[in-house]
């Protein structure tokens, strides 16, 4: 039996039954919107587990699913090798979000990563603190601003709102999830041009301990083809 996880709820819950429903797989809820089974139609041996789009990723890599649906940002944030953990079958053209970096609109002279770099620099000797990024994804801000040769700052965890933290003075920037970038104009935020961190959208993987069953690559034939 394959476990298959997909999203509780939502637009996403909503797109991924469409999804596998043009590929003549049926999934449904098993009754009440509080349920978290379902009932697959249209392929045999598979079982419809609903979980957070925040659960999918570790719940693959531990092997209690075999497939799963979730945001490829979500993968490559909760998990530090997700390479080894998971295998990207599909992308699925939808939940499309950008993780960018944004900085405050007042910022004239901070156009792109080198002037946040010699921003940051600059602001730790005028305040004796590193500047302060909110963000949610710190596995995937680290690695890029690392890559890009920024330092001198210090990431901030943001569980709630991450736009407002720079109005509430909690912190100076913030990288967060956007999909047409209104919000963060709304705060008076700004995109940095070339600090696009992750293009995501809703991906289908596959547990690596399971993608190589007959069962595994028959079903996943089936949907790719």
């Amino acid at each position: 039996m394959l476990k298959l996880g997909v999203p509780s709820k939502g637009r996403l819950m909503e797109q991924t039954f469409d999804w596998f429903a043009h590929r003549g797989v049926r999934l449904a809820r098993s009754g009440s919107d509080r349920e978290y089974a379902g009932r697959v139609e249209g392929a045999d041996g598979v079982q419809l587990v609903l979980l957070s789009a925040g659960e999918i990723p570790r719940e693959l890599a531990a092997g209690r699913i075999d497939l799963g649906v979730t945001g490829s940002d979500l993968v490559r944030e909760k998990l530090a090798g997700w390479r080894s953990d998971v295998v990207e079958v599909a992308p699925m053209g939808f939940g499309h979000a950008d993780l960018v970096l944004a900085v405050p609109a007042c910022w004239r002279d901070c156009e792109g990563l080198d002037d946040l770099a010699t921003i940051a620099r600059d602001f730790r000797q005028a305040h004796g603190f590193r500047l302060r990024i909110a963000t949610k994804y710190h596995r995937l801000v680290r690695a890029f601003l690392s890559a890009h040769e920024v330092a001198d700052y210090q990431l901030v965890d943001s569980q709630g709102a991450t736009e407002g933290t720079v109005a509430n003075l909690t912190a100076e920037a913030i990288a967060d999830i956007t999909s047409s970038g209104e919000t963060l104009r709304a705060n008076h935020l700004k995109i940095l041009p070339d600090a696009l961190i992750h293009a995501s959208q809703a991906t289908l993987f596959a547990a690596r301990a399971a993608a190589d069953r007959p069962e595994a690559r028959a079903f996943l034939a089936r949907l790719c083809v």
